[in-house]
């Protein structure tokens, strides 16, 4: 079926997100046509022919057209870059295609939201500006499939401060940052805004390391609550060095993932686990992109209806949590000491 399909047009193609999450895409589906679009046609090219059965093409994301020749066609946009003047996002639905985004953060998807709204039968937008692409909140809710109550849930992830992922990210960071120093969490079945002290907290590595780090405005945060009915929900962040660079190996990725409440017959219950890869977060965010890019196109699950979605929404918990260990993603029990 993927060799039927039109190029997916990939903005930011040549960045790790871009480059990672089209790797991935190749692999899963050998026939599927890809464009990798960045600002050097020297570089997308380079990605292009390392990738295969793919074309390379500049782009001009201040221009309404995206700059791209006329008669291109395509059958989805990825974002893997901020699409600050939503101009990728308004071309996908001039020409009702499947758009997925990454970078616009908790503080400024509501551009996405209303430009959704106001042409809300035009294309399905997939909002995926969760931490790593959703792929946090989908090995969440598989932790969760055993649960029939869930109180709490606390996300604790370190980033390391090597691992932001190239400019775009460090820029995606930085404008996250001065846009609210504010945490969202989950309060008693509240979502609640918390800063200064309130919002600070210690995060603790898988070596017992503790780094200082707060809560934090992420889309995570409403995307469990709403999904498990939690009415605690908080999601943690520290920069700092991982356990991998301590151990004098590579930026590692980890993430915490702790669950309470109550099982199947009633008696509370609770579980704490770590989420890794020694490569840091490019391979789970690529999941997330190409997951999403798979279920949009229909090449997974059924076709996708036009309108606002997000990635718990679309995918399938257990299926993502096994791509994500093909991708080299292990699962730890931790103790329970949070």
């Amino acid at each position: 079926m993927a060799e039927h399909l039109e190029s997916v047009l990939i903005l930011g193609g040549t960045g790790q997100a871009g480059t990672a999450a089209a790797a991935l895409l190749r692999q899963w589906h050998p026939k599927l046509p890809l464009t990798i679009a960045g600002r050097d046609i020297d570089r997308a090219q380079r990605v292009a022919d390392e990738l295969g059965a793919a074309t390379a093409t500049t782009i001009d994301l201040r221009r309404g057209d995206l700059g791209l020749p006329p008669g291109r066609r395509h059958s989805a946009v990825v974002a893997a870059l901020w699409d600050d003047r939503l101009h990728g996002l308004r071309y996908a639905q001039r020409h009702g295609l499947p758009y997925l985004s990454i970078s616009s953060g908790l503080v400024d998807i509501a551009p996405e939201v209303v430009a959704g709204a106001r042409r809300e039968n035009t294309a399905p937008i997939l909002v995926a500006s969760h931490y790593c692409a959703g792929t946090v909140v989908l090995a969440a809710l598989h932790s969760a499939r055993h649960f029939d109550r869930i109180d709490t849930i606390r996300i604790s992830a370190i980033l390391d401060e090597l691992d932001t992922g190239g400019p775009a990210g460090a820029a995606d960071l930085q404008r996250w940052s001065t846009a609210t120093t504010a945490g969202l969490l989950r309060r008693d079945g509240v979502l609640t805004w918390v800063n200064g002290p309130d919002a600070q907290v210690d995060v603790r590595s898988i070596d017992g390391t503790d780094l200082p780090g707060q809560s934090i405005a992420i889309l995570d945060v409403p995307s469990l609550a709403l999904a498990t009915d939690a009415p605690n929900v908080r999601f943690d962040f520290a920069v700092g060095e991982s356990a991998g660079r301590r151990r004098g190996e590579p930026a590692s990725f980890e993430v915490r993932i702790d669950l309470e409440g109550t099982d199947r017959g009633g008696a509370p219950t609770s579980t704490s686990r770590h989420l890794v890869h020694p490569a840091g977060q490019r391979p789970l965010t690529a999941t997330g992109i190409a997951l999403g890019v798979e279920r949009l196109l229909g090449l997974r699950g059924d076709a996708v209806t036009p309108g606002i979605h997000t990635p718990e929404s679309l995918l399938d918990p257990a299926y993502a949590v096994k791509r994500m260990r093909e991708a080299g993603a292990a699962f730890i029990d931790a103790p329970g000491d949070s």
